[in-house]
């Protein structure tokens, strides 16, 4: 791969992991449509760790108060909302475990299309729209219940598909059920943490599971592996410092536009026959 892909898709990866336009897609389509060599397993490890990497270190406040709450409530010290919040991520984390061993196979097998990527795109930009108009905006993370949990985790499973978005689902279900745009988009920032992490180490399992494909590693496939990380990370981080900063005064519109384009671009692509 070289420098300019290696760099190019980094950038992607850590730019659309947590705004509400689809990381997948956009890394899916740069191969499709402009005829690259596939990336590979290694180095979608590399830049989904360090986009992982990246929100954790900006929640660290956040995800060290949850820890010692978590903690305590086991250790007999009484429930608290960050505990309880906790138990809320776990819950919201597992219909996408269970979707994607589920239906990972078939999804990797016939949802991967430039077609099917160009209609979710477009449909759940709409959903995006309307929530985020249509939404009380008045719920904090103070407020998330076992319901509430329960329903942003099912639709994150939807992001299973390509084009979907995970952090724009998780953002237009917390939306939609009264969430103001800052807490959700930090709900879907922390939920990140726990699919991030399983699916890394479920690629990281199907890599170390292929030994050829392992000692076949050459030092500039590791070194594709490192600027992989480091670009994704830092420009992660970066996306979601401004987006926490910016997403009250600017809304969700400028998203659901861009989203409303791409996907008109992509269906022209394929009624040109590519796709």
């Amino acid at each position: 791969m070289d420098l300019l892909q290696l760099v190019l898709l980094a950038l992607i990866q850590g730019l659309t992991e947590f705004l509400p336009i689809s990381s997948s897609a956009h890394l899916i389509l740069p191969a499709q449509l402009l005829d690259l060599r596939d990336q590979g397993l290694a180095f979608d490890i590399a830049v989904h760790v360090g986009s992982l990497m990246a929100v954790i270190y900006y929640l660290r406040q956040d995800i060290h108060q949850l820890a010692i709450a978590w903690f305590r409530s086991i250790c007999g010290g009484g429930a608290s909302h960050e505990s309880r919040l906790v138990w809320f991520l776990a819950l919201g984390t597992v219909p996408v475990g269970l979707g994607g061993l589920l239906f990972g196979g078939l999804i990797e097998s016939h949802l991967r299309s430039v077609g099917v990527i160009a209609a979710t795109t477009i449909v759940y930009a709409l959903l995006l729209a309307i929530a985020d108009k249509y939404g009380a905006q008045r719920a904090d993370i103070s407020d998330l219940n076992y319901k509430n949990a329960l329903l942003i985790g099912l639709a994150q499973m939807l992001a299973l598909v390509p084009g979907t978005s995970r952090s724009g689902i998780t953002m237009t279900a917390a939306l939609a059920l009264g969430f103001n745009r800052r807490e959700a988009a930090r709900y879907s920032f922390l939920l990140a943490i726990p699919v991030i992490a399983l699916s890394g180490l479920y690629q990281g399992y199907q890599y170390f599971a292929e030994p050829d494909v392992v000692t076949a590693g050459s030092a500039l496939l590791w070194q594709e592996i490192v600027i992989g990380f480091l670009v994704s990370g830092v420009m992660a981080l970066t996306c979601i410092h401004f987006f926490l900063a910016l997403v009250e005064r600017i809304g969700m519109m400028p998203f659901v536009w861009y989203r409303l384009a791409l996907g008109s671009v992509l269906f022209l692509f394929v009624a040109n026959g590519n796709g």
